[in-house]
C-alpha cells in the first residue's frame, strides 16, 4: 500500500507540513513510523481523511472559503503601480505569476514587495507552450 510522509500528505491536502502534523497529533489523522521513525500516512487513511475534510472544512477559521482551486501560495516580488492599473509579480515556489490589477485593490489589500500572497487563479482556457 502507498504510504505519504506529511510533508507530502500536507501538499496533498492543500496546508502547511505543520498543519498536517497537528492533525495528526490530534489524531484527526493517522499515522505510523517506518523503520528509520519517519512518521507516514498510509494512502487510505489519507484519502478518506481528505474527503472527510474537504466534506467538513478544516477547522481553520482563517482560511478563506472560495470556488477557485488554482491556489499558489508565495512572495510578493514586484509591484509596478501605474495611474489606474497595477501589476503584481508573486514567486510561488519555481512558479512565477503576474497579475494586473486595479492600484485601488493593491492598495486596499496593502501589497508590499516582501509580504505573503496567495495568487488563485480560475480560468476557462487552456494555453499551450511549445516544448
Amino acid at each position: 500500500m502507498q504510504s505519504y510522509t506529511i510533508g507530502q500528505a500536507a501538499r496533498l491536502l492543500g496546508v502547511s507540513p505543520d498543519t498536517a502534523r497537528r492533525w495528526a497529533d490530534a489524531g484527526r489523522v493517522a499515522t505510523h513510523r517506518d523503520e528509520h521513525g519517519k512518521r507516514l500516512v498510509d494512502g487510505k487513511d489519507l484519502a478518506a481523511f481528505s474527503v472527510e475534510l474537504a466534506r467538513t472544512g478544516s477547522g481553520e477559521e482563517d482560511v478563506p472559503t472560495t470556488s477557485v482551486r488554482n491556489a499558489f501560495p508565495g512572495i510578493v516580488t514586484a509591484i509596478k503601480l501605474g495611474d489606474v492599473a497595477a501589476q503584481v509579480e508573486i514567486q510561488a515556489g519555481p512558479h512565477r505569476l503576474v497579475s494586473l490589477l486595479t492600484r485601488e485593490a493593491v492598495e486596499e489589500l496593502g501589497l508590499e514587495v516582501g509580504m505573503e500572497a496567495t495568487a488563485r487563479v480560475k480560468s476557462t482556457n487552456v494555453h499551450v507552450d511549445r516544448t
